[in-house]
């Protein structure tokens, strides 16, 4: 597929501002959601509530480093000129779901396919 140079530089700023919150949220974690203070905490329930929710925000971090990483191979493939084919099948991916979802790198029908094999594993 060969997207115009205008539609790319749409879809890298849509890229690049997902990148820019998921790096904001990320760096609010370090400063702020780090900061454990038991003394704050007056009782053993509020401690292990707070340690409750600071794992959970850790997982959640995680899980966005994986999309931050998914983010970063679609700007490459904008780079090479390859933004917009299915890893899986070579097909060109909707417009559409570029749309939704410019880090994708399956065809909807590849991740469906990927997704039905999953959960047959699961």
């Amino acid at each position: 597929m060969a997207f115009p140079k205008s539609e790319l530089q749409r879809f890298k700023a849509l890229l690049l501002e997902k990148r820019s919150q998921i790096l904001a949220n990320a760096q609010s974690t370090l400063t702020e959601d780090m900061a454990l203070d038991t003394n704050d905490l007056p009782d053993e329930m509020d401690l292990a509530s707070s340690e409750y929710l600071q794992s959970f925000t850790f997982r959640l971090r995680g899980r966005e480093k994986v999309f931050l990483e998914k983010i970063d191979r679609a700007l490459v493939k904008i780079e090479g000129n390859d933004f917009g084919l299915c890893e899986e099948c070579g097909e060109e991916i909707a417009v559409k779901r570029l749309e939704a979802r410019p880090e994708t790198n399956l065809c909807i029908r590849c991740k469906e396919d990927q997704e039905r094999a999953e959960k047959d594993y699961s």
